[in-house]
């Protein structure tokens, strides 16, 4: 197995070629790790979501890290971790253009809603639930491939 470091545009083009990835926020000295769609466009991962723990913790400490993955030929792998910024783009005015940016990037993929509109509650209560759109500022990048 031969490891190495990907360069900046290799991380970059990994993000914009994948839809899915890992999450990780901290509060309280607590992490908390969950998968997440997103979008990848100019320097931003664009995603949405329900309001819950994830969005409290990143509201509460908005430095956040992703890891995006993806399998090679045989036991081979690419990985990508992002050290970031949370930025929440609220629909109100002075907001606008943030969010339809959001939307723009966001609805280039099918289901782009899911699963961030999904919550394991009675189909009433979620219905009912906030949902926001937000954006990982990409502060640092770096990646490594592993090939047989």
């Amino acid at each position: 197995m031969m490891i190495r470091t990907l360069s900046t545009l290799e991380c970059t083009k990994l993000l914009a070629a994948n839809r899915t990835g890992h999450l990780a926020c901290v509060k309280d000295g607590q992490p908390y790790v969950v998968p997440f769609n997103y979008a990848y466009a100019d320097s931003h991962l664009y995603a949405f979501s329900l309001v819950g723990k994830k969005v409290d913790w990143m509201r509460a400490n908005p430095l956040v890290c992703v890891q995006v993955a993806e399998h090679t030929q045989g036991r081979g792998w690419k990985s990508v971790v992002v050290d970031g910024r949370y930025e929440e783009l609220p629909d109100r005015i002075g907001h606008k253009v943030q969010c339809d940016h959001a939307w723009s990037v966001l609805s280039k993929h099918t289901d782009w809603w899911e699963p961030g509109a999904l919550k394991p509650v009675t189909p009433l209560a979620s219905s009912s639930m906030p949902h926001i759109f937000f954006r990982i500022f990409v502060e640092q990048i770096s990646g490594r491939e592993a090939t047989e």
